[in-house]
């Protein structure tokens, strides 16, 4: 499979992580952006990737290197995809972005080209028809640092074509991910289904100002042994993620609540460029959050 071309499209954390995984695995990666500052960006997080696959996997200065020189960079949509036999999707967790995205894409991408999105909560069923090829359309979803947490869930939807499902679930098994394949549409897959009401739970104590930040993560640090709390957690996943999530369930369930979590989120953080572990400040400050203090959970 690796003389294959994959299109990332989207350099945010984990598309840039999605990309140098799969070129570090023998793929030529096309990276795609709406433009060359968010690209640069991008290289730079590449960059910054390979001193972690250094320590976590004892990754050659040679592999490396090869697997940076696999990956091109291209702000030109159709461009970027002439010859992917695979487009992972990793774009804002917004249903007309990618709503539009889609209709984009159906115009200009080979009649071959499967597509897979990555989204965190949305359901595939969901963008099918804005793809223009139900059935080469499925969602697969990557766990944040995929070199170390390298779960890989594929999830089909109704109108999935069952070998482009053992395709993508191949694909996952060649870039070193543990493939666990989804029978059915589930929002959340498995991973988001267990934690996304972890960290929903704990931003509710927050805004209802149970607990501040640092108890609610001791509080989960110290009865289960866990190594992050669900704050030190959102800081991982990113704020803007976590606020567009909120943002969604507010207007989906005209819960105040969501969107009280969603305004202290924009307010609070997002506004004052605190978006998680990526910027250096989130909920905690980076590289010495205070939750890995020896003190902490004391």
């Amino acid at each position: 499979m690796n003389d294959k071309q994959i299109t990332v499209a989207g350099s945010g954390v984990l598309g840039s992580q999605i990309a140098f995984q799969t070129a570090y695995k023998g793929f030529h990666v096309t990276v795609y952006d709406i433009n060359d500052e968010a690209l640069a960006k991008a290289k730079e997080r590449m960059a910054e990737l390979k001193s972690h696959y250094v320590a976590d996997l004892q990754a050659s200065e040679a592999d490396l290197n090869a697997a940076y020189e696999r990956i091109t960079y291209n702000s030109d949509l159709a461009q970027a995809v002439e010859n992917a036999e695979l487009i992972i999707e990793a774009i804002p967790e917004v249903v007309s972005i990618k709503t539009d995205f889609y209709k984009e894409l159906s115009q200009v991408a080979p009649a071959k080209t499967i597509f897979a999105t990555n989204s965190s909560t949305l359901l595939p069923s969901q963008f099918a028809e804005a793809t223009g090829r139900p059935g080469q359309f499925l969602a697969l979803h990557f766990a944040n640092e995929i070199w170390k947490n390298n779960t890989a869930e594929i999830m089909k939807h109704p109108g999935t074509d069952n070998q482009v499902f053992e395709d993508v679930v191949a694909f996952a098994k060649a870039i070193g991910m543990v493939a666990l394949p989804l029978q059915k549409e589930q929002p959340g897959y498995i991973l988001n289904s267990l934690l996304v009401p972890l960290l929903e739970a704990a931003q509710q104590l927050l805004v209802r100002e149970i607990a501040d930040v640092e108890t609610i993560d001791k509080t989960w640090m110290v009865a289960t042994g866990a190594p992050l709390g669900p704050f030190a957690i959102l800081d991982v996943v990113g704020i803007n993620t976590a606020y567009n999530i909120g943002l969604a369930k507010a207007k989906a369930t005209g819960n105040a609540e969501f969107e009280r979590i969603a305004e202290l989120l924009k307010s609070e953080y997002i506004d004052k460029g605190k978006l998680g572990r990526a910027t250096g400040e989130g909920f905690y400050k980076y590289p010495d959050p205070s939750f890995l203090k020896p003190d902490f959970k004391s």
